[in-house]
């Protein structure tokens, strides 16, 4: 019987497109992998000051605000969401291509700004193609996004051990080969499932039939959650550069937290059958509000003076490596509740507008606001941010309370 059933075309049609959705992630996180814990560090060896760095971070994620949701509510109004994201994919590699030739601010910001606009909405198109790939399956989406995290490790770790010997703007070319790749996986994707009456719907129709009290609500939470993370992503490797480790060390840091992370995509099918998202969702923002005041104690004189009795950096490298470890939570678990959230809350108004406009208010404006306010006072508090970001995932903790799931 089994073996009939893996012989059968449908059988392996749907197993080859689960292969496919996987590589996505594969490619799309790795890139990822090179960009949040290296660009950052290559702009601050540029000599750009933290309110420049947190500028140019805060454009990236402004146009998460407002492009994912515009392609999306085309996408789903004409259904077009595979030749959308073939382009969008496309223009991202072509507008790329300046920064092998500049190295100054406002042309870095202005490239920055105009390669975002086409590779914002990539994530959320590929989150819509996983729910219509899965379909009865979607409580198993965590094996799929699962290679992502797999991607993000192999490419943290591996390339701070490359920069320890190699110069830092070997990132550039790495991330244009991940957007290629991106472009050449994207035309091997199923067409747009009929939007029927979601295309109908999309549009001003899209939003009244999206949000709610409870959407809204959760949506604010969400924000809250990613405007916690900011300083996190936006300064965690200077952070730990000024803290006098290797760029080895910052790599095998990002990278202890996307291990922490794939347990909970590999058994995201058993974990969201047998607890509720409310639960899971309120236990990731408490998990939030423990990792950041952590890293706020990093700053402690205690750990810095254990180094005169310990090996250096043994106590203060353990904590740290301890904080990434709840990455299981902050992100993993809470990335997964939120993508089953928001398929429950789009159905009227389509997948595709569903999850951009999710990762438009968390990845989009959530990000850039917490991008924004680190960027402004880094240089002046440095670790308080992190305790700034452990208050704003409490607020997030409360609020989401208020919100009825089920």
């Amino acid at each position: 019987m089994t073996m009939m059933k893996k012989n059968n075309p449908e059988y392996i049609s749907v197993n080859y497109m689960k292969v496919l959705l996987g590589s996505h992630y594969f490619i799309y996180f790795g890139t990822l992998g090179i960009f949040l814990p290296y660009f950052n560090l290559f702009c601050r060896h540029l000599g750009f000051s933290g309110f420049e760095i947190g500028l140019i971070s805060s454009v990236k994620t402004a146009a998460v605000v407002i492009f994912p949701v515009l392609w999306a509510m085309a996408a789903d109004r004409f259904n077009a969401r595979k030749s959308i994201l073939i382009f969008c994919t496309s223009m991202s590699c072509l507008l790329w291509l300046p920064l092998f030739f500049t190295r100054t601010f406002t042309p870095l910001f202005l490239v920055i700004a105009c390669q975002s606009i086409f590779y914002a909405p990539i994530v959320s198109f590929i989150e819509a193609f996983a729910m219509d790939i899965l379909g009865k399956e979607k409580r198993k989406y965590g094996n799929s996004r699962v290679w992502g995290s797999i991607a993000f490790i192999l490419l943290s770790m591996g390339l701070g051990k490359v920069l320890t010997f190699k110069p830092i703007d070997i990132i550039i070319p790495m991330m244009l080969g991940g957007m290629v790749l991106q472009v050449l996986l994207t035309v091997k994707l199923p067409p747009t499932q009929s939007a029927g009456n979601a295309g109908i719907s999309s549009g001003l129709s899209g939003f009244r039939n999206f949000f709610s009290f409870n959407t809204s609500m959760f949506l604010f939470a969400a924000f809250l959650m990613l405007t916690s993370h900011g300083a996190y992503y936006g300064f965690f490797s200077i952070y730990l550069e000024s803290l006098g480790f290797s760029t080895g060390f910052i790599g095998f840091a990002w990278g202890v937290a996307s291990v922490a992370e794939i347990a909970v995509m590999v058994f995201s099918g058993p974990l969201f059958s047998r607890f509720t998202l409310k639960r899971i969702l309120a236990l990731s923002f408490f998990a939030a509000v423990i990792r950041w005041f952590l890293l706020f104690a990093t700053s402690s004189e205690i750990f810095h003076n254990s180094a005169s009795t310990l090996p250096p950096f043994t106590l203060l490298a353990g904590l740290i490596l301890f904080s990434q470890l709840l990455h299981a939570l902050t992100y993993g678990a809470f990335h997964v509740s939120s993508i089953l959230a928001v398929d429950k809350l789009s159905q009227e108004s389509g997948a595709t507008f569903g999850q951009a406009v999710n990762n438009a208010v968390t990845y989009g404006a959530g990000m850039m606001a917490g991008f924004m306010l680190s960027g402004m006072f880094y240089d002046t508090v440095h670790a308080y941010l992190f305790l700034a970001s452990a208050g704003c995932a409490l607020f997030g903790l409360i609020v989401i309370f208020f919100v009825i799931f089920e």
